[in-house]
């Protein structure tokens, strides 16, 4: 992926207040922490990379301390910078002055040389090859001024170009794939919209106008709206909560969809996903990033994205993500060949011992070695669908060996539990669990049922 643009270094200043300055009717602020942060372009290019993204930045900044902050905070994501410094020239810089989750000022320092933006032309030549998607995110701040000739090179190339414009002019964005502009952004260009249906009319009406291939009209509580040429308009829900911080979302909201479009997702299903990262982003402090492990979690919330179907590698950093919420984890594991109302009851007294159940399953082979080779009668997949479609379940991963044990000392669960008659010390990955100061609870199983039971009833 590729990202050119206004790229700026947003620092964050954190501190206590306690009294008024006698030198004016202002509160004085005790400092004690600072944060930068990547921001505008910036930001764009560290959300890419947080969703996996090998990301390539463009941008102006100056020959300054701001500039080698940015550059060093965006190397740290691995992201490739091709920056074009100007002496005499300063990074734009937002600093943030923050006291008891409130922003009390923020101080701008912008000088952007004038004529200094078609230099970004050539770098773009020189980083074009092997790209998927192309962003240019534009904050008015003069890096993309030769935004026209931009778009023409993405357009020569047949790379899609995605565009979070700026100001009143959208002709300057003529051919782009697709635009993100606010409500308020579309309205200052295409007037006031006092339904829906005028807004999708005057959307249609500039797809049509300037050769775009879509809009995405973000609405704050109203959600987004999609409007792709030739396809019914899509309206999609917002999903916020809790809202502390929309500073960055509009970024968030094009890596997104630059980031499905490039895995080879539809523009409907790059929305959608979109919408569901700004949700999670604004519940953060300042400019902040989601990670794909965030966006499954949400969406197994929603009953969507595989219900909890995950590899062993994907599930380490999702259960990382679920202690940092302080989430206690439970885990149970089996084969799960035939499911009945025992396993149901099971599991759903399983999640009640905390927040988020893993249930471990048996590979086809190993229940075969554990079974019998008449067993099992479902698949692996069959059977990890089945359960991970269950209410109690929040995710449900695959192993090979006879006993999950590997996999338990690699989770590492706050709660183990088994169904049956054991004793603890014969549950398998009982050891670790308790090492880690976690707990290892025994339920019993709803008597007459059991799987093998069901089997050797329709046998017979």
């Amino acid at each position: 992926m590729l990202v050119a643009g206004d790229v700026m270094l947003d620092r964050y200043l954190f501190g206590t207040t306690g009294r008024i300055s006698p030198e004016a009717p202002v509160p004085v602020v005790h400092i004690h922490d600072t944060d930068d942060r990547p921001g505008g372009a910036a930001n764009v290019a560290v959300n890419l990379a947080s969703l996996g993204v090998g990301t390539t930045l463009l941008g102006l900044v100056g020959d300054d301390e701001a500039g080698n902050t940015l550059a060093s905070i965006l190397e740290q994501h691995t992201i490739q910078c091709d920056f074009t410094r100007t002496s005499g020239q300063r990074t734009i810089t937002k600093t943030r002055v923050q006291s008891r989750g409130q922003q009390l000022i923020r101080l701008d320092q912008e000088e952007i040389a004038a004529g200094k933006g078609a230099s970004l032309a050539s770098s773009l030549q020189s980083n074009i090859d092997g790209q998927d998607v192309v962003v240019l995110s534009d904050y008015g701040k003069g890096a993309l001024r030769d935004v026209v000739s931009l778009i023409a090179e993405c357009r020569q190339e047949e790379i899609p170009v995605l565009v979070d414009p700026k100001g009143k002019d959208f002709d300057k964005y003529r051919g782009a794939t697709v635009l993100t502009p606010n409500q308020s952004e579309f309205e200052a260009v295409a007037g006031l919209c006092a339904t829906d249906g005028i807004l999708v009319e005057r959307a249609a009406t500039m797809i049509d106008r300037l050769d775009l291939g879509a809009l995405l009209i973000t609405r704050s509580d109203k959600g987004m709206l999609l409007v792709e040429a030739g396809q019914e308009p899509v309206f999609l829900s917002t999903q916020v909560r809790e809202v502390y911080d929309v500073t960055g979302a509009g970024d968030t909201v094009i890596a997104a969809i630059a980031a499905v479009l490039a895995a080879g997702g539809s523009l409907h299903s790059a929305a959608g996903i979109a919408n569901l990262a700004a949700s999670l982003v604004v519940r953060k402090i300042g400019v902040a990033t989601v990670t794909p492990s965030e966006l499954q979690i949400a969406l197994h919330q929603r009953g969507q994205g595989g219900r909890g179907l995950v590899a062993e590698a994907d599930l380490l950093p999702m259960l990382a993500e679920a202690r940092g919420r302080a989430e206690r984890i439970v885990m149970t594991n089996g084969c799960f060949d035939i499911l009945h109302v025992g396993h149901v009851s099971y599991l759903e007294e399983a999640k009640g011992l905390g927040d988020r159940l893993v249930v471990a399953v048996n590979d086809d082979d190993s229940v075969r070695r554990l079974k019998g080779a008449k067993r099992p009668l479902n698949t692996l997949a069959d059977r990890m669908s089945v359960l991970a479609g269950l209410a109690a379940v929040d995710w449900v991963v695959a192993f090979s060996e006879d006993t999950p044990e590997r996999l338990i000392a690699a989770l590492v669960p706050d709660v183990l539990v088994k169904g049956g008659d054991y004793k603890v010390e014969e549950i398998a990955g009982a050891k670790k669990v308790l090492s880690n100061g976690g707990e290892v609870r025994i339920l019993s199983l709803r008597d007459g049922h059991s799987s093998s039971r069901l089997i050797e009833e329709l046998s017979s």
